[in-house]
């Protein structure tokens, strides 16, 4: 087949022999040829979801796209939102079908990160989500043990969740909700999640949100929640060395896999007979009330860390005063 190009589903294919970007061992088409092979996958979770994706171009930094370009073709749906940081409205593509997959990976968009809302119900969260982040090196044994934590927390209060890689070095914990609960009300069981998986094992976990506090512990971030957040999809690639896939595992996977396992050249062959990020996912829980309650006392994270950073900066700034009279 001709390097140059090809047509898929009306969908003009370029430039497919290019290398997909620095490191990834991968070509263009590598990524397309994933994405479609994978399509019955994805679909389902980027369908009628506020999308943003990161893309790669030739010569150019990586950077994440949010609002679609001027020359994106009329059959990509779109819906416009209020972007609240930058005080503009923004119109995100919804990704509901393989043409529009196939015309993303064509513009080189390599990682897909859907809302957790749908575009129809921005107000009601869908999955509640815990980011779980190892110390640097070669740590994602210790992002397995802390994401067995948030499960044993989930099963104390009758939850349940599943867990896939990130596809850089942690994996996430997504927990499917029933349709009601506020955004806030989220946040807050989210954060009181990740505060009682902490206090199992506090010596692996913590939820320090500042870094150098963190004392070479897995990092349980709970701050994935809001109408604005994205998480990294199932299956979506990710712009990492060896081009990794975010890839579902079963609990009993987690100590036999490292994320490098799930690759865009290795993991459509895994999932052709199957779909475990949907086979594995529990129905829509309540949200468990005492959750709720609890984590509504457990301060925010970032505004935590924000005022704690200018409160270390003013102490800095006397001691050095003091230093220099």
């Amino acid at each position: 087949m001709s390097g140059k190009g090809e047509t898929r589903d009306g969908v003009s294919l370029t430039n497919l022999d290019q290398p997909l970007f620095d490191g990834a061992d991968a070509t263009k088409r590598d990524l397309v040829d994933y994405l479609d092979a994978v399509r019955d996958r994805i679909l389902p979770v980027l369908r009628d979801r506020p999308l943003s994706v990161v893309r790669a171009l030739r010569g150019q930094d990586p950077f994440m796209q949010k609002n679609v370009p001027k020359y994106t073709p009329p059959w990509v749906a779109t819906v416009t939102l209020w972007a609240e940081t930058s005080k503009r409205k923004v119109s995100y593509a919804l990704c509901d079908d393989r043409r529009t997959l196939l015309w993303f990976a064509n513009q080189r968009a390599i990682e897909y990160h859907p809302t957790l809302v749908r575009a129809a119900d921005r107000d009601h969260p869908t999955h509640l989500v815990l980011d779980i982040d190892p110390p640097e090196g070669d740590a994602f044994p210790l992002a397995a043990g802390a994401a067995r934590l948030v499960r044993q927390a989930l099963a104390d209060v009758g939850m349940a969740g599943v867990v896939k890689t990130s596809g850089a070095k942690g994996v996430h914990v997504f927990v499917p909700i029933a349709a009601g609960p506020s955004h806030a009300d989220v946040a807050a069981a989210t954060r009181a999640l990740a505060a009682r998986a902490e206090r199992l094992d506090p010596d692996l976990a913590t939820t320090a949100f500042i870094r150098d506090d963190r004392e070479g512990k897995v990092f349980l971030d709970s701050t994935r929640s809001g109408g604005a957040t994205t998480v990294v999809a199932a299956y979506s690639p990710r712009i990492r060395p060896g081009a990794p896939v975010s890839f579902p595992l079963s609990w009993d996977e987690l100590d036999a896999v490292t994320p490098a396992d799930f690759t865009v050249r290795t993991a459509a062959r895994l999932v052709a007979d199957r779909d475990p990020w949907a086979g594995q996912m529990p129905e829509p829980q309540p949200l468990d009330a005492g959750l709720v309650e609890e984590g509504r006392a457990i301060p925010v994270a970032r505004v935590q860390a924000m005022h704690e950073g200018k409160r270390r900066a003013r102490a800095r700034r006397e001691k050095e005063q003091e230093a220099g009279e």
